[in-house]
């Protein structure tokens, strides 16, 4: 691999709070608006931001996120449909509790979701959507996008080449950002679930 792909950064910001995700109802294709305390967390997440250069920025169409991502001072990001929230099917709107109670032991890492994605599914817009964050900046520059929990989730296992149920260990919170980026010839996941200091932490290059 080239130099530049090795210093690259990519920035995974999920979406800030919704009545949905408050309520822990498995948000996919609904397109629910932010709360005011949502909105509220994106501004600031815009002036952790700082003056940051990214090269590119990328958004799932949903206006969750294309409203995190405007509020945060992204006015124009680029769509991009791989970066969609999991097709929940029979099961959005629900929680997991919900499902359990007719479907025990329900995990969506390993079962998906009945008349939505299956997780190999997922996995596959996952690596496209990473390897689209990738060549959006060939100069080595650093990437942002903006999307969904279990999406941006799977994004980072991915990038460690972990198969996709392993994104059952990993939770990332509404408003918060991880990094992806490279330790020599290794892909690593150097922040996670972090809601602050992320300029600081973009500028680390240890």
């Amino acid at each position: 691999m080239g130099r530049n792909e090795r210093t690259q950064r990519i920035v995974l910001a999920r979406h800030a709070e919704t009545e949905w995700s408050r309520s822990g109802r498995h948000t996919g294709r609904t397109d629910v608006a932010l709360t005011e305390a949502g909105r509220e967390a994106a501004v600031l997440l815009g002036r952790r931001l700082g003056a940051h250069r990214f090269d590119h920025v990328g958004s799932s169409p949903l206006r969750r996120a294309l409203t995190t991502s405007r509020l945060a001072g992204f006015a124009e990001p680029e769509i991009d449909d791989d970066l969609l929230e999991w097709d929940y099917g029979d099961y959005e709107g629900l929680t997991t509790a919900d499902i359990r109670r007719e479907r025990p032991g329900w995990e969506i890492w390993t079962d998906g979701a009945p008349n939505g994605e299956s997780p190999d599914r997922v996995a596959r817009r996952a690596d496209a959507a990473v390897q689209r964050a990738v060549d959006r900046c060939v100069d080595g520059r650093d990437s942002i996008v903006f999307g969904h929990g279990h999406m941006l989730t799977a994004m980072a296992v991915r990038w460690v080449r972990l198969p996709i149920d392993a994104g059952r260990h990993l939770r990332i919170s509404t408003g918060s950002i991880a990094i992806l980026r490279w330790k020599r010839d290794n892909r690593v996941i150097d922040l996670w679930n972090d809601r602050s200091h992320l300029t600081d932490a973009i500028a680390d290059t240890d």
